[in-house]
């Protein structure tokens, strides 16, 4: 298979004149040799290399949009970099994962283009909407979709609800440990324990969601709403699905 040639001239372009060695090792070493290598090393995880690289050293300026863009060129869809980024914060730190997300929601907006709501609600939202919530449906009044983020350490998913949507009364089960905890990533929401006012979620809020407590949450009547769901360890978790939000419960809740 050929060798692909990575032809760059931006360094001769922008400092061809003030600093010409630094030109050329950058157009025809770093990228017309390094990244040209395509037989070693694919551009695909060559892009993945250099994006983690770079966030985990806390740059996000014009290079990291260059990169990400060249990401995106190379395969890496919307859904990869939201997956991959958030890996990043874990070992790097959030507060650079956060100003990654912030340049590469404009790389990748194209691939949330559409005018019905819930394509405007995505373009709005750091995270995937993902899928059709299937699984877990019959558990929910509406449609809802799932994300998952991440699987490993500390697993969690986004969770996208439609207006009016929300789940059942539930339980989070454990022995030891267990719950959830929520966190309100777009739109605006309601989280309610048995016996309790519900309570508003916007993006920001955090919900900490003990085991054995019944409750349920889901979004308002005139938003979309979406947040994260982080399932804390516990020994014997399991959850207990209940009985429905009836529409006459949940319209009182609606200002």
């Amino acid at each position: 298979m050929a060798q692909e040639k990575i032809v760059q001239t931006a360094g001769r372009e922008q400092l061809g004149g003030f600093a010409p060695k630094f030109a050329e090792l950058n157009d025809d070493v770093l990228f017309g040799e390094v990244w040209s290598r395509t037989d070693k090393l694919g551009l695909r995880d060559r892009s993945l290399v250099t994006i983690t690289s770079l966030i985990s050293q806390g740059i996000t300026d014009s290079s990291l949009i260059f990169h990400f863009q060249s990401a995106k060129n190379n395969g890496i869809t919307r859904t990869e970099i939201a997956e991959i980024i958030t890996h990043i914060g874990f070992y790097a730190g959030w507060p650079k994962a956060w100003a990654a997300f912030r340049l590469a929601k404009d790389v990748w907006v194209e691939d949330t283009t559409g005018s019905d709501d819930k394509s405007v609600f995505q373009r709005g939202m750091i995270f995937p909407i993902g899928e059709p919530n299937t699984a877990y449906a019959q558990y929910f009044t509406g449609n809802s979709y799932l994300a998952r983020i991440s699987t490993s350490q500390l697993p969690f998913a986004n969770v996208t609800f439609e207006p009016r949507c929300r789940n059942n009364w539930h339980i989070h089960n454990a022995t030891k440990g267990g719950g959830q905890m929520l966190v309100g990533v777009a739109g605006r929401g309601w989280y309610q324990e048995e016996g309790k006012p519900a309570q508003e979620i916007l993006p920001g809020t955090v919900i900490h969601v003990p085991a054995g407590v019944k409750h349920w949450h889901g979004a308002a009547a005139d938003s979309w709403f979406a947040h994260l769901a982080f399932e804390v360890p516990g020994e014997n978790t399991s959850n207990e699905w209940l009985e429905p939000i009836a529409d006459e419960e949940y319209d009182k809740l609606q200002r």
